[in-house]
């Protein structure tokens, strides 16, 4: 299976990528049959969408990786901050530049350095989802104080933490799995 890891902050200073980063990493270590990729919008940020990309052969050359992850990619990880009380708005442009996402499993990750995680971001990302046609992971990571929680690397600094980590992929493991199965 092609899971996709989307890693929604644009900024230098992400603190939502050591999330990324820290799935990324317990995906590859504990589901090595499976392909993981991270999209980190530090590195794939898109210009405002104007014509929603339709295929790969039909995607810019400068866009053909980022294409060729998101058209093969059956589960997807969103991972947003919160701003405003919404999510990321690069998260939205990249999902817009790409056609609904019918029957492809999405769970929602989010991460703050504040005590809700990221947690109105969250409850507006579920509407998003579902206006794509994915099937959305009930169990969703919400990461309050993430500075405390994560370090640059995505190494986890607060073992307390752990168990939520595993509930979060064991409930998107099942579902992909399940609904990819082929």
């Amino acid at each position: 299976m092609n899971i996709a890891i989307l890693s929604g902050s644009p900024r230098d200073n992400s603190l939502t990528v050591r999330v990324a980063l820290h799935l990324q990493t317990y995906l590859k270590t504990h589901y090595p049959q499976h392909n993981i990729e991270l999209v980190d919008l530090r590195q794939n940020y898109l210009p405002p969408v104007q014509t929603p990309f339709a295929s790969i052969e039909q995607t810019p050359d400068k866009w053909q990786d980022l294409a060729t992850t998101m058209f093969n990619a059956e589960a997807f990880i969103l991972v947003s901050p919160e701003y405003n009380g919404s999510y990321s708005p690069a998260m939205k442009n990249l999902l817009d530049h790409f056609p609904k996402f019918t029957r492809r499993v999405f769970a929602i990750a989010t991460a703050s350095p504040g005590a809700m995680g990221g947690m109105r971001a969250a409850m507006q990302m579920q509407q998003m989802v579902a206006a794509f046609f994915g099937i959305l992971v009930p169990q969703m990571l919400v990461v309050p104080t993430i500075d405390k929680k994560f370090d640059e690397q995505g190494k986890l600094t607060d073992a307390g933490f752990e168990k939520s980590i595993q509930n979060f992929i064991h409930e998107f493991m099942w579902l992909s799995e399940a609904i990819t199965k082929k």
